[in-house]
């Protein structure tokens, strides 16, 4: 009884200290310039269904339900998806649009594991004809989800999709 006793303190100490050395958020973005004018690039990049035409998941579940409701390309305009394990099952939310500059998104994942991220698209003018383009997304890790965090790198998890979207991205605007 008083191994087990020991033990259990043992696993209690040790999750205390994962939990307390785990990454408390994250902040995952990419980049890349896009040899069009930024209100070209902006007008594109501020409706939800545009994104279906670069998104590295829609690759990886082309069949998926989709369902979008408000006005596309303003605040409170909502992507949902249902679709296989790669893509999981969320809603994406517009919520905030700096005209020409920024569009801020919350993303609500529901499965496989339900989470919230912060999620945004930026344009920065390079020169009148060549935009660069910033896509990420940041948000918090709760316990006990944080400490797998410790085993799971979110720059190198999705840092790789938002590559493939950007390039795929550039590749329709500069048609």
């Amino acid at each position: 009884m008083i191994i087990a006793l020991y033990i259990l303190v043992g696993i209690v100490f040790l999750v205390m200290i994962l939990a307390a050395i785990a990454p408390k958020s994250y902040n995952v973005s990419r980049s890349i310039e896009i040899d069009k004018p930024k209100k070209t690039v902006f007008e594109n990049l501020k409706f939800l269904k545009n994104q279906d035409a670069w998104s590295p998941w829609n690759k990886k579940d082309p069949n998926m339900e989709k369902k979008f409701t408000g006005t596309d390309g303003e605040v409170g305009a909502v992507s949902y998806w249902k679709g296989n394990k790669d893509v999981g099952e969320g809603e994406q939310e517009i919520i905030k649009i700096v005209d020409g500059e920024r569009v801020e998104s919350e993303l609500r994942f529901l499965k496989p594991w339900k989470s919230i991220s912060d999620a945004y698209l930026l344009t920065e003018a390079v020169n009148e004809n060549r935009t660069k383009v910033t896509w990420g997304f940041s948000g918090k890790n709760k316990f006990p989800t944080s400490i797998f965090m410790l085993f799971m790198n979110m720059d190198i998890a999705v840092g790789g999709d938002f590559e493939e979207g950007l390039a795929s991205l550039k590749s329709k605007l500069e048609k």
